[in-house]
């Protein structure tokens, strides 16, 4: 269901170019009164309250009665419908945001409820059938429902009316462009329960409040209310467009039962082939992937990069610390000769960068990979996982800001993984005797181009099981950088994963970030040693 779901979004973007509502909400009268047509004195701390009450109520599932047209709409039909753009909110404003809304159907079946904002009064935007230019869909505008409600909607900026900056479609899911103006990997409000046993549970953004714009304002606000089985939440974005994006998230979580996994600010991106992993090489482009890299910035000051894998079967890692100070899915790779795609230029997905707000206290950064055998499928998900349980009747309060930009931020001081690549072990021109791994690993960047020729730099490699032989760091010319190498002689026959860690130093000094990485070793049938014959 998950890897279905997450896939459905990445194929969609890929290819997408009067009613008196008091504070005080009373038990089980809430849900009547957010379908009202204006809601008075609006603001954070109401919605707050309004997912607090609605977490201490049961769970109910909205029945959703589309029109079979809409419901049975092919990708091609779908595709063929148009939000018109002189219907935008704020269009007719002094506004330097617009934004459009998203028609239901294919992927998107469930309406929500999207408020116009203005000084603290929420009005219902009605959705209407001019509001869409239906083309060769199918669909006749005028036969249907008045009030069938939105998918989603997104945000367009003054800078250009014809591309959006962020749009927010299916489930909790939303993205967000840089100064490349390219979509790429998605966030999304929360995660619960991925990658343990049973279905992962998808939260859904039920409503949303985007409040109005103020002249020349070039930051938007947008609320949201969270709903599903297991929690209900209310969530305050600040989005201000630039040549890195930027986000303010407040995220207000009210468990109704038991979480297992609870993902906070989770990621969502897609790694099928890179360099150093190719178990799906098949097609034509030697590159394909969102994100290459998950980085972090642990509370101990230390600055990881964990290259991404496609795995041969799903792979969970968990990275305990206390309160982190970043971490995101990184594109670093940025040479369009390594991707070879001019149509939706994996060298311009934008990296997303969490960075905490306040003290999260201890728990994981979690990442999860998923195999995939299609590009148009997310298989990789990270996200913030608290170490204390989670229970009904707890309010749990986050707050953080997301970059969506060129990179991660790091220190100058250190230098950067640019490069992982592997291949078999063992001398070049020499009989291998036994099977081995080979990990080549390139730094750039720090104070490596100031290092002369007699720089004593020296590789620290530690694993967590096998043998590490022929390590060596030595200067790459070419890019003012160090390539460190080694080999890995996994033990025996067998195939539990490895945990591997590597950094440069010089006289007891780190040089670099920190790399790791985790291999699974063959099975011993496929452990060949390629040597030539006699």
């Amino acid at each position: 269901m998950k890897k279905r779901l997450t896939g459905i979004v990445c194929l969609f973007f890929c290819l997408l170019f009067v009613v008196f509502f008091p504070p005080a909400v009373q038990a089980g009268t809430g849900r009547a009164q957010l379908s009202s047509a204006v809601i008075e004195d609006f603001d954070y701390a109401w919605l707050k309250g309004y997912a607090r009450q609605m977490a201490g109520t049961a769970y109910h599932e909205t029945e959703v009665k589309l029109p079979k047209a809409v419901r049975n709409l092919s990708w091609d039909d779908y595709q063929q419908i148009r939000f018109d753009p002189k219907h935008a909110l704020w269009a007719k404003d002094e506004s330097l945001f617009r934004a459009e809304f998203f028609h239901l159907g294919l992927y998107f079946q469930k309406p929500v409820t999207i408020y116009e904002l203005t000084a603290g009064k929420a009005r219902k935007v009605p959705y209407y059938s001019d509001m869409f230019r239906y083309r060769k869909s199918g669909l006749n505008g005028e036969s249907l429902d008045p009030d069938l409600g939105f998918a989603g909607f997104r945000l367009k900026y003054h800078t250009d009316w014809e591309r959006d900056v962020a749009a927010f479609l299916g489930a909790s899911y939303f993205r967000a462009v840089d100064r490349r103006m390219q979509y790429g990997l998605s966030a999304r409000g929360l995660a619960i329960d991925t990658a343990v046993p049973g279905d992962e549970e998808f939260p859904t953004f039920t409503h949303f409040w985007l409040q109005s714009p103020g002249p020349g304002e070039g930051t938007v606000v947008v609320y949201a209310l969270l709903d599903s089985p297991s929690a209900a939440g209310a969530y305050r974005f600040e989005i201000t467009p630039g040549s890195t994006l930027h986000m303010k998230v407040d995220a207000a979580v009210y468990p109704r039962q038991e979480i297992q996994r609870l993902g906070i600010a989770p990621l969502t991106s897609m790694y099928m082939i890179g360099e150093n992993s190719r178990r799906t090489d098949w097609d034509w482009r030697p590159e394909i992937h969102d994100s290459d890299g998950l980085a972090m910035h642990t509370g101990a000051s230390e600055w990881i990069w964990r290259p991404l894998v496609n795995p041969r079967e799903l792979r969970f890692n968990a990275y305990a610390d206390s309160n982190p100070r970043g971490f995101g899915l990184i594109q670093r790779d940025r040479s369009f000769d390594h991707y070879q795609d001019n149509g939706v230029f994996y060298d311009k997905r934008p990296s997303l960068w969490v960075e905490p707000v306040g003290n999260w206290g201890k728990g994981a950064v979690q990442l999860v990979e998923i195999p995939t055998e299609d590009e148009t499928f997310d298989n990789i998900v990270a996200f913030w996982h608290p170490a204390e349980p989670v229970e009904p009747g707890q309010e749990l309060l986050y707050s953080y800001h997301l970059y969506w930009g060129n990179d991660a931020p790091g220190p100058a001081e250190l230098a950067r993984v640019t490069d992982t690549f592997t291949g078999l072990g063992g001398v070049i021109g020499q009989r291998r005797d036994y099977y081995s791994k080979r990990f080549v690993v390139d730094f750039k960047g720090g104070k490596l181009p100031m290092l002369g020729k007699d720089a004593e730099v020296r590789p620290v490699v530690t694993a967590s099981a096998g043998r590490v032989e022929l390590t060596s760091a030595r200067p790459l010319k070419v890019t003012d950088g160090y390539r460190a190498r080694f080999d890995l002689v996994p033990p025996d026959s067998s195939q539990t994963p490895i945990n591997l860690r590597l950094y440069l130093q010089m006289h007891g000094q780190p040089l670099t970030e920190t790399w790791i990485y985790q291999w699974t070793p063959p099975p011993p049938a496929q452990r060949q040693l390629h040597n030539p014959e006699p």
